[in-house]
């Protein structure tokens, strides 16, 4: 997903609970030959009853927002912690210490109410700490120290782009959040891809069968439902429900698991309003749309990009491309959140 740094102009083998902007990849077929999960490695239960679908917006691990707490989220996926420049160090959007106190304050105030948050790592933009860390090693020391600061138990890695068909980086990623959930077993690791209608690509099913060889206990794998391309500019929440659904069966394919625990380790992330592919505009009948969706399926929880942009932008007009703080539709503050959350 975007990065929340403003442009010059203007989101299971070892599965414990399976859970862009022009981010989407081609999707193709499940056809890897894998073995079957042990017993030991498969989710030994379906989900809870009336577990629910949660609501995790995206918010700035930096800049606090007026409709950030909105719908009132059960957790807060903070974006981003990328590296610093070609340095294995972890800097919140590339940039800010990861000690920062303005930041922990932030996150203090975001958790005051009962939530949590899950430290986002990755994004769009900038340099993921898997594309410049030379061990696993090292690599996991970085992502602790980020989830430390946080004072996170929840790590969500958001690979699009380049990196997520860079095997090496891949391979690197999968050792190191093995190595910390070695360290931290207690860690719900979760993955963010892009998706089409038709489901996951070949190199987001690649991501995951890597970290399934690698002994991750992978709690969600959340779907980036926008940015399809040009030629899907008809019903956004139409092509959510199509993506969540050949997902599914993929899911099921790569972790041999259940129908209910491959929804219950989906999550569906939708860019709300305006979107970065032209034609592409994601209404608040279309979250509704959404919200209904995962309650049916029992989807593990939805999210949106972002908490920052869920508000009207100031002149009121919509827009034809997209902004960082406003959704470039016409809506009341906190709309999309209301309508997630159910």
């Amino acid at each position: 997903m975007r990065s929340y740094r403003k442009p010059a102009a203007v989101g299971l083998g070892c599965l414990t609970a399976l859970v862009t902007t022009g981010c989407s990849e081609q999707a193709e077929p499940v056809d890897r030959a894998r073995p079957a999960p042990s017993a030991t490695a498969a989710p030994g239960t379906s989900p809870p009853a009336g577990a629910g679908t949660a609501y995790a917006p995206y918010v700035s691990a930096t800049d606090a927002a007026g409709t950030d707490s909105a719908g009132s989220p059960t957790t807060y996926n903070l974006a981003f912690v990328l590296a610093d420049g070609d340095d294995c160090a972890p800097r919140w959007d590339g940039g800010r210490a990861i000690g920062d106190s303005a930041v922990k304050s932030r996150i203090a105030r975001l958790m005051k109410n009962g939530g949590q948050v899950r430290v986002s790592f990755g994004g769009a933009s900038g340099k993921e700490l898997a594309a410049v860390c030379d061990s696993a090693p090292e690599l996991a020391a970085a992502y602790g120290a980020a989830l430390d600061a946080a004072g996170a138990t929840r790590a969500d890695f958001d690979v699009e782009g380049d990196e997520l068909a860079d095997s090496a980086s891949v391979a690197l990623r999968s050792k190191a959040i093995a190595l910390l959930q070695k360290e931290r077993p207690d860690l719900e690791v979760s993955f963010t891809l892009p998706v089409m209608p038709s489901g996951l690509g070949e190199d987001s099913l690649a991501l995951l069968g890597s970290a399934d060889d690698n002994g991750v206990q992978v709690a969600t794998v959340n779907l980036m439902t926008m940015n399809y391309g040009t030629s899907f500019d008809g019903d956004m929440g139409g092509y959510a429900r199509a993506a969540a659904r050949a997902a599914h069966t993929q899911l099921k394919k790569v972790f041999g698991t259940s129908d209910a625990a491959a929804w219950q380790g989906m999550a569906l992330t939708s860019m709300i309003g305006v979107n970065d592919v032209d034609g592409e505009t994601f209404t608040l009948a279309d979250a509704a749309e959404v919200r209904a969706f995962a309650e049916e399926k029992g989807i593990g929880w939805v999210s949106m990009w972002s908490a920052a942009r869920d508000r009207q932008c100031v002149d009121g007009s919509k827009r034809d491309r997209p902004a960082t703080d406003c959704s470039g539709v016409r809506q009341s503050p906190g709309a999309f959140a209301e309508a997630f959350a159910g």
